[in-house]
């Protein structure tokens, strides 16, 4: 919920009042991202929606729409610890974009952090994702605003 809201209040409902959020949105019919599973359990989550679904994305800095092309969001890439360094978030980051075109995107954006190195950055602070990941997928690097957060992108056309 983080980049849907202000952080003034994502902060004031943080916890049960965002996952009330989240659940509004699903009820609502929009589908906010999708789930990777493991047998039935849910290992993994992508959030992925058009840009305008993340309006805190424009008020980052760093992360200000490069040109006017519409495009979907990578806002969130998460998977369950025991299921790390698998090949989950490549995968998971690959139905995420089959399903941004099945939904007429023509291109999807990731805002990964850059670790130093994979053992520089807590697993908890990579849940934008780290660029390995996005280039596995066939993202490409096209601007970086800041020396840890690459702003890359991939063609649905």
């Amino acid at each position: 919920m983080l980049w849907r809201l202000t952080r003034k209040q994502f902060e004031s409902q943080k916890g049960d009042g965002n996952k009330l959020a989240m659940n509004a949105i699903v009820d609502s019919g929009e589908v906010p991202g999708i789930l990777a599973y493991h047998s039935t359990k849910a290992i993994g989550w992508c959030a992925i929606a058009p840009r305008s679904s993340f309006p805190a994305l424009s008020r980052s800095r760093i992360l200000q729409p490069i040109d006017d092309r519409p495009c979907w969001s990578v806002a969130c890439l998460f998977v369950d610890r025991s299921y790390r360094k698998k090949g989950v978030s490549t995968e998971l980051l690959r139905a995420a974009t089959e399903y941004a075109k099945s939904q007429g995107a023509e291109l999807v954006e990731g805002y990964p952090v850059e670790p130093k190195s994979e053992k520089d950055i807590p697993p908890a602070f990579a849940w934008t994702g780290i660029p390995k990941v996005f280039i596995h997928a066939g993202f490409k690097e096209v601007v970086r605003r800041s020396p840890t957060r690459p702003i890359m992108r991939l063609e649905l056309t």
